[in-house]
Order: structure tokens, then sequence, then C-alpha cells
């Protein structure tokens, strides 16, 4: 391949350019010619050869010797001074139709030649243009582009993917710790609900208690009082079984009261116990490591919550803590029998 000098090669791709840029819409000029003078016959074949130029990449002229691109210069230089015509048509010379005409006749035969000329050129800037090694390589490079994404987003799905289940682990146990501090409220409720009835019955068996006492005190001075001083033995029978009468009302009502809130206060504590229970175990879980451990603490955490429990105010058998004792012994003694029949194997 025959180079081409710098500035043949710059004014040649100036000429090419200059060209390319025409407008063709400024070359009828029907405000300035008037509608018999305006060259709208001419934008077609214009357009036409423009648009041919236009197929010829610039860039494929650096790849021309010098024979051809003088021949391209050439013809673009002739093809823009017909243009030129065009633009500076002057109306004033004489029998300016006839100009005219032969203005729109010259750019109309013009294509052709131009085609003969420049179409081998036109179809080697165009295969340049393509460049097939240069698409297969930036195919290349974009394939690998994707992958590169491709298998970043794959790592970043992965890492939201074992976030995601980290959150969902710290969901699943915020909302087991919350379940059971749910359930706790229940036995909340109820520990204050009989807290409030044994303050109840304790002023009541307080009340009793003074009203036993006070008719205690009353009944030694009661046959001393005029209308109820006993005048025969029936009379004294009678206020006798009058004051047991009355005392064993008394003292009924003071011993139901007193139980009551015997009763009302063991609930009290027995409710508060397994509200505590329940707020508690599950870290004393966690924090026992052993199998057999996590099984005596929610054994005792069972008993605590659905056995009866001694209080002190409440008299309860002793059968249930001992049988608790023994499971829990049982419990524990279940890793050690286990290690001693794996040792023994």
């Amino acid at each position: 391949m025959v180079s081409s000098s710098k500035s043949l090669l710059d004014e040649v791709k100036k000429s090419v350019t200059r060209i390319q840029n025409i407008n063709v819409q400024h070359l009828p000029q029907e405000k300035k010619l008037g509608e018999k003078l305006n060259f709208n016959d001419a934008v077609e074949p214009a357009n036409l050869l423009i648009d041919l130029y236009n197929r010829l990449s610039v860039k494929a002229l650096q790849d021309f010797p010098n024979e051809i691109l003088k021949k391209i210069q050439s013809n673009a230089d002739h093809h823009y001074q017909l243009f030129s015509d065009v633009v500076n048509f002057n109306i004033e010379q004489n029998t300016p139709h006839n100009a005219r005409n032969a203005i729109i006749s010259n750019i109309k035969a013009a294509y052709a030649p131009a085609f003969n000329l420049l179409h081998p050129y036109i179809a080697y800037s165009l295969h340049r243009s393509a460049d097939l090694q240069s698409l297969a390589s930036e195919a290349k490079a974009a394939i690998q582009n994707i992958q590169d994404k491709a298998s970043e987003a794959s790592q970043k799905l992965t890492e939201h993917e074992k976030n995601a289940k980290q959150a969902l682990e710290e969901i699943r146990k915020v909302a087991t710790e919350e379940g059971v501090t749910q359930q706790a409220i229940h036995f909340k409720n109820e520990s204050e609900n009989h807290k409030t009835e044994s303050e109840k019955w304790k002023k009541l068996t307080f009340i009793f208690a003074c009203i036993l006492g006070l008719f205690a005190i009353v009944s030694i001075f009661l046959h001393k009082i005029p209308f109820i001083k006993p005048e025969s033995p029936y009379d004294t029978i009678q206020l006798a079984i009058s004051k047991v009468l009355i005392f064993s009302v008394i003292s009924y009502l003071l011993i139901l009261s007193a139980k009551n809130f015997l009763s009302h206060k063991h609930n009290d504590i027995v409710n508060k116990h397994r509200q505590n229970t329940l707020m508690t175990y599950k870290a004393i879980v966690e924090a026992s490591g052993e199998e057999g451990v996590r099984d005596a603490v929610l054994l005792q955490a069972a008993s605590c919550i659905f056995s009866s429990q001694a209080t002190g105010y409440v008299n309860q058998g002793r059968d249930k803590d001992i049988s608790n004792q023994k499971s829990v012994v049982e419990i524990m003694t279940k890793p050690l029998a286990q290690v001693l029949k794996k040792t023994s194997k």
C-alpha cells in the first residue's frame, strides 16, 4: 500500500467532510429567488450525491494511495462548486432562468460518474469500518465484561443470601423471645389480679378479727346490761347459745377471709414464679452447653409452670417435689451413662 502524504490526506479529508456537511435545505432559496428561479428541483439529486459521499468513510482515506486521493479530492471539489453555484446564484445575470436550469442539470448528471468513481472506495471503507477482527475483539471484551459482572452479581447475591439467612435467624430468635415474653404476660396479669384480691381479703380478715375481738370483750359484760340480763336459767341458756352462734359466725367469716387471703396470696406468688421462669429459662438454657443440663433446666421450668408449688401460705404435699427431684437426678445422669456406655464399647 502506497502511503499518502499528510498534507494531501488532510486536504482530501477537508474536501470530503465539507461536502458531507452541506445542508440541502439551504439550496432552494425560495425567499431570495422566488417561485420561478428557486432550486427545489435540485434538492433530490443533491441529496443522492451528498449521501454518496457520506457513505465514504473519512477514516479509510488514509489507506488510499495519492493517485486515488487526488481523484477523490478533484471530484469532491467539483461537486462542492456545483452547490456553491446554487448558493451564490445571481438573479441579475443574463438569462438567469437558463443558468438555473444548467446548474440543476449539472447536479443531476453528477451522480452517475461520482458513483462509478467512488463505489469501490465506498465498499472498501465500509469493510474497513466494519473491521471484523476489531468487532470480534470488542465482542469478546463485551462478553468477558458481562461474565465479570455476572460473577460479581453472583457473589453479591451469595452474600445477600447469607446476610438474609442471618437476619432470618435473628428475626426467629427475637420472635421466639418475644413469644416467651408474650406468654409470660398472662402469668403477670394473673399475679396482679390475685395480689389485688389478696389485699381485699386481707382487709376483710382484719375487720372480722377486730369484730370478733370486740364482741369477745363486749360479751363479758353482756349479761350485766339491764334488758339483756338473764332472770332465769332459760334466759341464761338462750344468752349462752346466742353468744356461741355469734362467735361461730364471726369466727367462720374470719377463717373464710383468712383462707381466701392465703389462697390469693399463694396464687400471686406462684404466678410470679411462673412469669420469672418464662423470662429467664431461655438465658439459662443457652448458657448451659450440655444436653443433660438443658433437659434438667427445661424440666424444672415446666415443673414450675405446670405443677403446684409450696409458698408457705397453703400446705402442699411433698410427693411432687420428691418426684421432680428424682426426675432431675435421672436426667443429669443420662449424659454420664452415655459416656460410660461408649467407653465400655
